[in-house]
Formats: C-alpha cells, sequence, structure tokens
C-alpha cells in the first residue's frame, strides 16, 4: 500500500471512532485545507485543524464516513465518502483529496 493510502486510511478510521489524537498524528503541523477548485483557504495549521475537528466530533458523536471509492496517484489520495449520522439528520456526499509531504499529510482540498 502506498503512505498516502495508507495516511488516507488511518484518518478515515480515525474520524469514524472519533480518536482526534490519532486523526491529527497523520497531519503536518502546517497544515492546509482549502476548497475546490477555488484554493480558497478554510482553515490553516495544526491548531486550527485540531479545534475544528474536535468541535466537529462533539457535534457529531454519531457520524460516520463510509468509502465509497478511492484513487491514489503518487504522493495524492482521492477519497468519494457518503457521510451518515450527522446531528442536522441530514446525510452528506463528500470527496477529499490529501497531499503528502515528508509522510504526513500537508494539504486537503474538499471538493464543492
Amino acid at each position: 500500500m502506498k503512505i498516502a493510502e495508507e495516511l488516507a486510511q488511518k484518518q478515515l478510521d480515525a474520524y469514524n471512532q472519533q480518536n482526534i489524537e490519532a486523526f491529527i498524528s497523520v497531519y503536518s503541523e502546517d497544515v492546509v485545507v482549502m476548497e475546490f477548485p477555488s484554493n480558497k483557504v478554510m482553515f490553516s495549521g495544526m491548531n486550527e485543524f485540531r479545534n475544528r475537528y474536535e468541535q466537529l466530533f462533539q457535534n457529531n458523536p454519531n457520524q460516520y464516513a463510509a468509502l465509497k471509492n478511492r484513487i491514489v496517484k503518487g504522493n495524492v489520495c482521492i477519497d468519494h465518502e457518503w457521510v451518515t449520522g450527522r446531528a442536522n439528520g441530514e446525510d452528506t456526499e463528500a470527496v477529499a483529496m490529501y497531499e503528502v509531504e515528508d509522510g504526513l499529510i500537508s494539504k486537503v482540498w474538499f471538493i464543492k
């Protein structure tokens, strides 16, 4: 298994377990999360990243992302997910692209 796929799977597993420490462990300290295709920065840096996902986990304790499809090319992994169990009662589709640098996920894009 390639490193991008391994890291994407580790963070997905931790996300579904709502294990914030395991989740953030695969991300770089200077992680940047952006919208695709605009590259508009949604948030960046480990402190903001951690805070956003801690709040997400607290507000959506039953949330679960089921992997529908995965594409891996070099240091990039693209996951297509179906997210259920959200507090608002709405299931949603998510597509995320993860870029790996120096053994950690450094950039994330969510297709809007």
